[in-house]
């Protein structure tokens, strides 16, 4: 054999499985076609980040006064500098996938791979050239793509998809989006946020329909304070891009909307990299587009895996990556525990940001818990006054019965770095009684974390 394991697919579940197989002294190499780091490195999780610091920047200039600040002179934001400047940090991150690889002596193939049976790769190089590598274990973690809606087919203009969102040319004056996921609803909030007027359009009755209920009707409050416009219960039923505008058809509860737009972003989901892998003639099974795996990742075949988008599970790069890990590990012969899918953190970066994990408040009365809610409001939060943002609040959930803490739900300034203290407080089965005892520090926006917990058993003591 070439190698001890070959992995189609550089993204966050291919390069850190990579890495750790290297750590269990492995002999890796990684087919990758494009850019090391995937799609999240270099056209999803990091370089949209990256842009939603920009236009919070501008943001923070434009109510500085509020701060005590006087501004001089007008201020405005930079369209081609805050999109070069976000490709500047995908490619160093990158180069620091590029850095690792030599680090820990994991072979690059450039080129795009196909299964040819138990054990065997053909990898397909930019000039047509083919070459087959053999493998005792190969791992599939090729992502996945923007879905196309009919009536709606991307066609990079007018018509565009997360990759052309952020890299177009000129700032748009307005934008319709479809869907309101968490890609949908960060280009969003980072559009609306540098002056394009944003049309957020969504077929469920609220944005964001994986989240808590109130935490939804909070973002759409904060969006609308933008002067963004949501449709929701909404479709899109035709988009004409015959003229030099979009003319998007949208069906509302209270009857047909024609809005003109510059660009349609289509944001309503994702398809699985599944297509001319070479599957069906491995034999591997799939269902629905994605490949079947069991709870460690091996399909139908002996020493073919599959991780990450393209199989059951959240479509999330945290959790390819630790899909990634799990898999090797099981692979070396070590002591594995199966993924827990019940306690996936959920992170939005949004302004205000949305961060969850474990069931909403419906879904556990749905399980026929007996619940207690606690909720805690940064309007009483002294951090987040002193920091001039108060908006949102922080959900806790937990079943009556003995106090374990069935799911968390925040909306508001750096939630997105709070949700890990709930992870680990579920992983360890931790109670109410447990975060409500344990000392958080003053003035910090996590103290919400315990106030919550107190208020659900009537303990709050800012409330």
């Amino acid at each position: 054999m070439d190698y001890d394991l070959l992995i189609i697919g550089s993204g966050p579940g291919g390069y850190v499985a990579a890495i750790r197989a290297s750590q269990l002294k492995m002999k890796v190499a990684v087919v990758e076609r494009a850019e090391l780091g995937g799609v999240c490195l270099n056209w999803g999780c990091i370089p949209t980040k990256a842009l939603l610091k920009s236009a919070q920047v501008y943001q923070y200039f434009m109510h500085a006064s509020q701060y005590g600040i006087s501004v001089q002179g007008e201020v405005k934001p930079d369209f081609k500098a805050i999109i070069a400047r976000s490709r500047a940090v995908a490619e160093g991150m990158s180069k620091g996938i590029q850095f690792l690889f030599k680090k820990n002596n994991i072979v690059h193939i450039k080129g795009t791979g196909r299964l040819k049976g138990a054990g065997k790769v053909e990898v397909t190089d930019d000039s047509g050239n083919r070459k087959v590598y053999t493998a005792a274990n190969i791992i599939l973690a090729t992502g996945a793509r923007p879905k196309a809606l009919p009536g709606m087919e991307i066609d990079g203009k007018k018509i565009i998809g997360y990759r052309e969102a952020m890299t177009l040319p000129e700032q748009p004056a307005s934008m319709v989006i479809v869907g309101s996921g968490a890609i949908g609803c960060e280009f969003a909030c980072f559009y609306q946020a540098l002056g394009t007027e944003v049309t957020l359009v969504e077929i469920m009755s609220q944005i964001m329909p994986l989240e808590d209920e109130e935490v939804a009707k909070q973002l759409e409050r904060s969006f609308k304070k933008m002067k963004m416009k949501v449709l929701t219960s909404s479709t899109v039923s035709s988009v004409d891009t015959t003229g030099n505008k979009c003319h998007v058809t949208v069906k509302t509860p209270s009857g047909n909307q024609v809005i003109e737009a510059d660009v349609v972003l289509s944001a309503a989901g994702i398809t699985p990299n599944t297509e001319n892998l070479g599957l069906e003639e491995a034999g591997v099974r799939t269902h629905d587009g994605k490949v079947m795996v069991d709870e460690f990742y091996r399909t139908s075949v002996n020493g073919i895996y599959a991780i990450g988008d393209i199989v059951k599970g959240p479509a999330l790069a945290h959790v390819a990556s630790a899909e990634g890990i799990i898999c090797v590990e099981k692979m070396a012969g070590l002591d594995v525990e199966p993924l827990n899918y019940d306690n996936i953190p959920s992170c939005t970066y949004t302004m205000p940001e949305v961060a969850s994990c474990g069931l909403t408040e419906k879904a556990a009365a749905r399980a026929g818990y007996e619940i207690k809610v606690g909720k805690f409001p940064f309007t009483a939060s002294g951090k987040a006054s002193a920091a001039g943002d108060r908006e949102g609040f922080v959900k806790l959930i937990f079943n009556a019965k003995d106090g374990e803490l069935l799911g968390a739900h925040m909306i508001g300034q750096n939630v997105t770095e709070m949700i890990g203290e709930i992870i680990v407080a579920r992983k360890l089965e931790t109670t109410a009684y447990e975060i409500i005892k344990s000392v958080h520090p003053h003035p910090t926006l996590s103290e919400a974390i315990m106030e919550a917990a107190a208020a659900a058993y009537g303990e709050a003591i800012n409330l």
